[in-house]
């Protein structure tokens, strides 16, 4: 596939959620929906269109909500929404499975690799092929034992965030809450401090998204690893609950770790709110504020496609090209989009994976 100046750099990215919006359409209609591209950001045309190269797709097990409802109420002044009740393991993880088995069922039908090293990554975005990392949101599917975790990472899981905000046996999350700051709890519990551990040693990235400030901070006192977030924001532009401290964006700064921008509206607008009226200018905001505060060799993206509100004219992969442009214009030279389109999360994911 051969990129013009406006698909180029390729982009990887932090965080996808188009495994759950292929599981939710079922399991017989999913590759051939991503294949020949469905409704969501996320699927092989839109991707070749933006110069999407791939990233984190990860399998997340959904609570029963309102997400209509959830979003409209993140539109208000200030919002606090409750958290789901937490999920079982023997209800989590089929759904697990189910989702993996998509992913994989796209890596057998020529859509993407799913990669375990920063080599195969290098590789598949050379020859413009997807590039896909198996990544778990929210830890429900592994057992207090760490026996799934192990299985798993034989099967090519590279990446998982403990909590997706709900509690899990492991820690405890962030609400949807504007404004808050992140201290909003307890931290990970002996369980999940076993979990960061067995993850160290096998080479399992931890990621920091939706942790609370104090299982942050636990993460920060016992990984040997770069701290990561797949898919976070910067709490002094818009004080949500899910954003970063500066004095949490130094830490990840002092342990050469990561950010990636999450292009969710509410993360990004100063008002905290799910309007998908947000100018790319305001991620130029954040993209300065990640760079003065963690350097420009530990800031990438992290869309949060097919799981959010995302600026108006980014709603697809496709219009990628508009970020790129934006970023250009602003003064941001070849080097430097280098790194934040791709060169950054080969980076932290060679130095964190040991390969």
């Amino acid at each position: 596939m051969h990129l013009g100046p406006t698909l180029q750099p390729t982009i990887f990215d932090g965080h996808n959620d188009v495994l759950l919006k292929l599981f939710r359409a079922g399991r017989s209609s999913a590759a051939d929906s991503f294949l020949n591209g469905g409704h969501g950001a996320v699927d092989l045309p839109a991707a070749q269109t933006g110069g999407f190269g791939g990233g984190f797709f990860a399998v997340f097990v959904p609570s029963p909500m309102d997400f209509d409802a959830k979003f409209e109420e993140m539109t208000k002044d200030t919002y606090d929404l409750p958290l789901p009740d937490p999920i079982h393991w023997e209800d989590a993880f089929p759904i697990v499975m189910a989702q993996a088995a998509i992913l994989f069922e796209l890596e057998e039908k020529g859509a993407l690799n799913v990669c375990r090293t920063a080599a195969d990554i290098r590789t598949s975005l050379k020859v413009g092929k997807l590039a896909a990392v198996f990544h778990i949101e929210g830890a429900e599917a592994i057992d207090p034992d760490l026996n799934t975790l192990d299985v798993l990472y034989q099967a090519g899981l590279r990446s998982i965030g403990p909590v997706w905000s709900r509690e899990t046996t492991f820690g405890h999350g962030v609400p949807f809450r504007y404004p808050s700051s992140p201290d909003t709890g307890p931290g990970l519990t002996d369980h999940g401090l076993r979990l960061v551990k067995r993850c160290n040693d096998l080479g399992v990235m931890v990621d920091l998204s939706h942790l609370n400030e104090a299982g942050f901070w636990d993460v920060a006192r016992h990984s040997t690893k770069p701290l990561v977030a797949t898919h976070s924001n910067v709490h002094a532009i818009c004080p949500h609950s899910r954003n970063l401290t500066d004095k949490q964006l130094a830490a990840i700064a002092e342990s050469d770790g990561m950010v990636g921008l999450n292009f969710a509206v509410a993360f990004l607008r100063a008002d905290g709110k799910m309007l998908a009226e947000v100018p790319l200018e305001q991620m130029i905001r954040h993209l300065d504020h990640l760079i003065e505060t963690v350097g420009e060799d530990r800031v990438g993206f992290g869309s949060d496609y097919d799981g959010a509100i995302v600026p108006e004219l980014l709603t697809s992969s496709a219009g990628l090209p508009h970020l790129r442009a934006i970023m250009r214009q602003h003064g941001y030279d070849d080097a430097l989009m280098t790194k934040l389109c791709h060169g950054n999360w080969l980076r932290v994911l060679e130095k964190t994976w040991g390969q």
